[in-house]
């Protein structure tokens, strides 16, 4: 090694002569002598700017076409397919509905159109306060039942559960009405028959050539899947998660709870809801596409004819269901939530 190289010792390496030892190093401390933060705030670059909002309006727009080429697409190749021979004799085969093995009464009773009104009300409410629950991250309110100060919850969980149990007890009224006066053959499939006349009938739907209705005799197979699929699966679902995440679990149950992760209810419990919200966007549209008086009638006012009767029931639902919509705030539930339990701010 050269003197040169030899010379060329970095001062943090330097020898520390015997005689200065007890001297401290003039070191820059590293080390704060108090509470650290839970949070480091990091501050935003100064180039950081937020983003236009008519560059998201366009990129918006470019989804909304694209999706409409999708759309277009998938209807001319179906076209395009049910005018090959071979769909032509599946269509003839299997024209989208079949015979129920068990004849039922044509028509709707009153009790169906009642109850068809309790579950939307209470469906859109659920919903609402469940994605309040999912977004709220300072409740403003809280309720506390009677001789119980550890099951405090917020008000919202407790408008949720009081919905969910509402819920619960129409449901079972609606299931037991189905079955005792044989309309659950409308639901219920009877024949392997139909899940290749479901296909036909889906496939018509997207090629926009669509099956007759006849609801007020007998579904067409997509229809009776998806409320089989509805009643029978979504909704014991969305009732055995909601238990799972609700406050009536027992607490000391613990190998139970250990076979029955909440986690697990939570992974099963908000795809549920969108399931929901999908079944009543798609229902609502072909309800007003296949002849939305006539449906509206068979819903609402119980009858096959095409009147405006049950469309002036529905704008009347509807009525009812909005003001459900804004009057679930704080300072309409607290009220009624005080009647079973305690209420408090924060």
């Amino acid at each position: 090694m050269t003197a040169a190289h030899s010379t060329a010792v970095p001062a943090a390496t330097a020898v520390v002569p015997a005689s200065d030892l007890g001297t401290p190093l003039s070191a820059k401390p590293t080390v704060w002598h108090g509470t650290a933060p839970r949070r480091i705030a990091v501050a935003a670059p100064a180039s950081a700017r937020p983003r236009p909002v008519w560059t998201q309006a366009i990129a918006v727009l470019f989804g909304a076409a694209a999706l409409g080429v999708i759309a277009g697409a998938a209807v001319a190749f179906v076209r395009a397919l049910l005018s090959l021979p071979s769909l032509q004799d599946f269509l003839a085969a299997f024209p989208g509905e079949y015979e129920p093995a068990i004849a039922v009464e044509a028509g709707f009773a009153p009790w169906i159109g009642w109850q068809h009104f309790f579950n939307m009300f209470l469906m859109v409410l659920i919903i609402r306060s469940g994605l309040t629950i999912r977004t709220e991250k300072r409740p403003t309110a809280f309720w506390t039942p009677r001789g119980d100060p550890k099951g405090k919850v917020s008000l919202t969980i407790w408008f949720h559960q009081s919905l969910d149990l509402l819920w619960l007890i129409n449901g079972v009224i609606f299931i037991v009405l189905l079955f005792v006066t044989g309309h659950w053959v409308r639901i219920v499939p009877t024949s392997w028959e139909v899940f290749p006349n479901a296909l036909s009938a889906a496939l018509q739907y997207v090629s926009f050539d669509w099956p007759t209705e006849h609801g007020w005799v007998n579904y067409n197979s997509l229809q009776q899947l998806a409320y089989f699929a509805t009643v029978f699966i979504a909704a014991p679902l969305a009732a055995i998660t909601g238990f799972r995440m609700s406050g009536m679990w027992p607490k000391n149950a613990e190998k139970l709870s250990k076979a029955y992760p909440i986690e697990w209810a939570r992974a099963v419990h908000f795809p549920v809801m969108l399931y929901f919200v999908l079944f009543i966007i798609g229902h609502v549209a072909l309800v007003f596409l296949t002849g939305f008086l006539r449906n509206l009638n068979h819903m609402f006012a119980s009858s096959d004819a095409v009147t405006w009767t049950g469309f002036w029931v529905f704008v009347a639902a509807m009525v009812v269901i909005a003001i459900g919509w804004f009057a679930a705030r704080p300072l309409v539930l607290a009220p009624v939530a005080k009647l079973f339990g305690q209420v408090s701010g924060r």
